[in-house]
């Protein structure tokens, strides 16, 4: 890939050479530091520009005509996009690559390159640079949950489940209640939720207060037995109904309906360190969001995890097509975490309070 692209911007550099040559009507260039970096080898400006954020070669690109015609070269892009997605550390429902550009094979050759402006869409999926093209939510959607919070009142809940707080060797919850200076804990309510605990309350930088309610597949005593032998284990939380074409089809356990009618929102916990296969995630996650527990509008937030720092993990942008949530009607993040460290949680939480109407 790396030869094709060095080949078409030195095709590029040779045209503009030589115009620049033949146009004696053309803008003044500034001399110096300017016309020593356009006169570097293809090699060298290019090995330049991959040091340099999206935003920087943007920037570049607005400094002449020449690194304007050399920054925006497709194949510049698809380069940068095929080298990074794998280590973006976040994806949601307006950022989720489209599919032919993930499908795009890296060995194609330039004249046979569909035209896909990977310039665009790097710019609308990055984490770098997605901020600056976020679109507001739609006023009905807005309203929808502002709606929800005062029925359900002013502390926003959450339900959190998911293989990733089983199967880890570090329990992302237990790091949660003893980490103060990332989340403080502030308090236990004591009311119950259909028979259910009312969770941990935490604070957001010390200022939001949110409560997480955990649901647990099964016994305590069941969960370490499996952590230890890799296993699967059977979720009480679920109840199978059967396999269509689209994959397993589950509904709530009646002790836990409740409990997905009166939270703001979900929190799925995904094992990054394994990629044995997601469908039984998917139908869990479907079963949770089914409108028949509550409005489209409230948010998903997959907490991508992996226990230490440095562990092996799934890029998000794979656990998202894994869990097929681009077919979702609701809001959703795929967020990497570390267990051990909660580095990435305070991200993906702070994106969970906003959708569900938080002013942070």
């Amino acid at each position: 890939m790396q030869s094709v692209l060095l080949r078409s911007l030195r095709t590029v550099r040779e045209k503009l050479l030589s115009d620049r040559q033949l146009d004696t009507r053309g803008e003044e260039e500034e001399e110096g530091q300017r016309a020593l970096l356009d006169s570097l080898p293809v090699d060298m400006q290019f090995l330049i520009m991959t040091y340099l954020s999206p935003e920087d070669l943007c920037r570049l690109g607005g400094s002449s005509r020449f690194w304007r015609s050399m920054v925006q070269e497709p194949l510049l892009w698809r380069y940068f996009f095929m080298r990074d997605v794998s280590s973006w550390t976040s994806v949601d429902h307006l950022s989720m690559p489209k599919e032919e550009f993930l499908s795009t094979a890296v060995a194609t050759e330039a004249p046979e390159l569909p035209k896909l402006d990977f310039m665009a869409e790097y710019l609308r999926c990055s984490p770098a640079s997605r901020c600056r093209y976020q679109q507001p939510r739609p006023a009905l959607e807005v309203v929808a949950v502002f709606l929800q919070n005062l029925v359900s009142g002013s502390e926003p809940r959450f339900a959190m489940l998911g293989p990733g707080l089983e199967q880890l060797d570090d329990s992302l919850m237990t790091t949660m209640m003893h980490s103060p200076h990332v989340l403080p804990v502030a308090g236990i309510p004591q009311r119950q939720i259909g028979g259910i605990g009312s969770g941990i309350s935490f604070l957001y930088k010390s200022q939001h207060k949110f409560n997480i309610i955990t649901l647990y597949s099964t016994y305590s005593s069941e969960r370490e037995r499996a952590r230890l032998e890799q296993q699967s284990v059977h979720s009480k939380l679920f109840v199978l109904q059967g396999e269509t074409e689209s994959g397993l089809v589950y509904s709530v356990a009646p002790q836990v309906q409740e409990v997905c009618q009166a939270v703001n929102g979900f929190i799925f916990v995904s094992n990054a360190q394994t990629d044995r296969g997601r469908m039984e995630e998917v139908g869990q996650v479907r079963a949770v969001l089914q409108e028949v527990w509550g409005p489209a509008s409230r948010p998903l937030l997959v907490l991508s995890c992996v226990s230490r720092d440095g562990s092996e993990r799934i890029p998000s942008v794979t656990v998202a097509h894994q869990l097929q949530l681009h077919l979702l009607p609701n809001p959703w993040m795929v967020q990497d975490v570390v267990s051990e460290s909660l580095a990435g949680l305070l991200d993906g939480i702070g994106w969970l309070l906003k959708q569900s109407g938080l002013r942070l």
